[in-house]
């Protein structure tokens, strides 16, 4: 079977005109794709013009000696390390608190940083530091001085998360009572269940201050939920009353991370982060534009949504290095060839390149994905259109579960490419899979955020569908307009699943009903983000200018709608969206697009742009100049 794609036309995503999706996609040759091609794909992946502003001083930041990865050092080294790190960033950055106000070139940071000795140490402290610290503070009333956390003379963390409430923070329990006497706080952790849980608080890094979260009761009146700036440490150690243990060190994040708490710590009035969601009078009455608790708490807690941009930004970034190291390392990994003394790579084998360039397909719709995402929310984010600003909300929610759990699979998939060496430090390559572990879970766990959304989008109003003809023959298999259609029409299947098993549930127990639907509805929202993705990397291939480019990126996307249109043939099948003939067309047109994509892989992670002194330092990456050996400890 071929490919029948020279005269395909792309589809249009909601809200396009489907004219500007009829440009004929050649299929792309044989021949190495051409340097233009390769820039193309760089401008399109990296946001084109915005490219040297945001990602190209932090890939050049970590293209220094002093980025390279050093296997061997103990974990307390490497803690130690990611602070020197961020202040390295910090001297790059210029102005910090401008970096903590821009949601591309804070999200470009975390693409980059996590690319740093395995992604774990440098990108989670500065995730805290420039976001949920230092965002924090920007994004409530001004007139602090934040000379001290620009300059880093303090380092920032954030403290919510307690032993006994994760994804129900707004049953906190730390309280912050307002003391009648001084005009001040009281800062308390009320019994072991409430100590803060994982913040980087040791003494590592230097003097620390945090933003922590804590009931704010006046007069015995709980007020809900604020945020609290507290000194931690100084040159002399802890500060009185404040408490920290370390724990362990986790798998993927060379963090100080540990277990703080407050004994009675006394804090100033301007302590208080204060803005509309809440603001204290001279007499103790708060006053507020938002109606309830719960409302003011996630206000407190907005910068977790930047966060979540973040968090998709360090599993993307350590994704595309994954790809890289593995893609290289088939190249130049000889294995017996079909004749006797015959040598050739690895990558040779279907086998092999199969997983690795159907991986290549999900990092790019995970990159367009992301910069949708990204777009929306700097849009939105100070929207007075609250509908606007919940839905470009609810895209980075949804965006970061299903980027992340993607990292982790694709991460996964190019370590066993790479066999036996990939278990080693010395590579890197071993640390991505656990560093993404904590971005799954990282500003809400995958799983309770798309729970959310999945209620949002249960009922939302949806876009009419567009045309689907009934089923004829393979050739519309290789349409991409035809199989984004297809994945709509699964999202729908799904949407109507959730929406009849939530009617038939028992009307007097909530939990039950919700229980009875929320399988459909979780795959509703899987079915939403591929549909999103998709469209994100159709209008890609659409701005592609140069023809290989735009070929190459054609038929990648096209491997990607094939993937995801395969996921749910039976539901299409039986729903008589595809024929039994297409379905049992779809894994050989799958294989005739990896066939046609196989010469060119080398293109497709050159595009990624890692810096040569990066891969220069990965044994896994090179033939001849560096390898494992080199790594080895002396003879026993």
């Amino acid at each position: 079977m071929t490919l029948l794609t020279p005269q395909a036309e792309l589809p249009s995503a909601p809200g396009n005109d489907d004219e500007h999706h009829k440009v004929p996609l050649p299929s792309p040759r044989s021949a190495p794709s051409s340097a233009a091609a390769v820039a193309e794909l760089t401008r399109l992946l990296f946001d084109g013009g915005a490219r040297e502003r945001g990602h190209g001083r932090w890939r050049e930041l970590i293209a220094r000696d002093t980025f390279r990865h050093r296997p061997g050092l103990e974990a307390a080294e490497r803690a130690e390390l990611s602070y020197a790190w961020l202040r390295l960033v910090n001297d790059t950055a210029g102005a910090p608190e401008r970096l903590a106000d821009d949601p591309a070139e804070l999200a470009a940071l975390h693409e980059w940083a996590a690319i740093v000795d395995g992604g774990g140490g440098l990108c989670t402290v500065a995730s805290i530091h420039y976001n949920l610290f230092l965002g924090s503070l920007l994004d409530h009333d001004g007139g602090r001085d934040l000379s001290d956390f620009t300059s880093l003379r303090r380092v920032g963390t954030f403290l919510c998360t307690e032993l006994e409430h994760g994804n129900d923070a707004s049953a906190l329990e730390t309280t912050a009572e307002l003391d009648p006497k001084t005009g001040g706080f009281v800062l308390h952790t009320p019994r072991p269940g409430a100590q803060k849980f994982m913040p980087n608080t040791s003494l590592t890094g230097g003097p620390k201050s945090a933003v922590v979260a804590a009931r704010l009761l006046v007069d015995g009146r709980d007020e809900g939920v604020f945020l609290f700036l507290t000194p931690l440490s100084d040159e002399n150690g802890l500060r009185p009353g404040v408490q920290v243990r370390r724990l362990p060190m986790r798998t993927g994040a060379p963090v100080d991370h540990c277990m703080t708490s407050f004994d009675h710590v006394p804090l100033p009035r301007s302590a208080l982060l204060e803005s509309a969601h809440g603001r204290l009078d001279a007499e103790g009455t708060l006053h507020s534009e938002l109606g309830n608790r719960r409302k003011r708490f996630l206000r407190s807690i907005g910068r977790v949504t930047m966060g979540k941009l973040c968090m998709s930004g360090a599993a993307i970034g350590a994704t595309r290095a994954a790809l890289a190291i593995a893609v290289r390392y088939g190249g130049h990994r000889q294995v017996s060839g079909p004749r006797a003394g015959e040598r050739i790579p690895v990558n040779a084998h279907r086998s092999h390149h199969g997983p690795l360039l159907k991986g290549l397909a999900t990092s790019y719709a995970m990159t367009f994905l992301h910069r949708r995402a990204l777009e929306g929310w700097t849009a939105h984010r100070t929207d007075p259109d609250t509908e606007r600003q919940a839905e470009a909300e609810r895209l980075v929610a949804v965006a970061k579960g299903w980027i992340t759990w993607k990292a982790r699979e694709v991460t996964v998939e190019c370590r066993e490419r790479c066999g036996a060496q990939a278990l080693f430090a010395a590579n890197g390559l071993s640390e991505f899979p656990q560093y993404i572990e904590g971005t799954v879970t990282a500003e809400g766990d995958n799983t309770v955020i798309w729970v959310k959304a999945a209620a949002e989008l249960l009922f939302a109003e949806q876009p009419p569908a567009g045309p689907l003809h009934s089923p004829v023959d393979t050739a519309q298999l290789t349409d991409p307009r035809h199989l984004r259609e297809l994945l709509a029409r699964a999202e729908s299947i799904w949407r109507d699943r959730a929406r009849t098993r939530l009617r038939r549930g028992p009307s007097g127990d909530p939990v039950a009903r919700w229980n009875g639907a929320s399988s459909a509805a979780l795959e509703m929202v899987s079915a939403h983000a591929r549909l999103r993705a998709a469209d994100a990397f159709l209008d890609a291939v659409d701005r592609a200018a140069e023809p290989g480019a735009r070929a190459l990126l054609g038929r990648l996307c096209l491997l990607f709608l094939l993937q995801e249109a395969s996921a749910h043939s039976g539901d299409l099948l039986a729903h008589g969206h595809l024929s039994a003939e297409q379905v049992c067309a779809l894994p050989e047109l799958v294989d005739d697009v990896l066939r046609e994509l196989a010469p060119h892989m080398s293109a497709l992670v050159e595009a990624f742009d890692l810096p040569d002194a990066f891969l220069d330092g990965v044994p896994l990456a090179n033939s001849g100049a560096v390898s494992l050996a080199d790594y080895a400890l002396p003879p026993e």
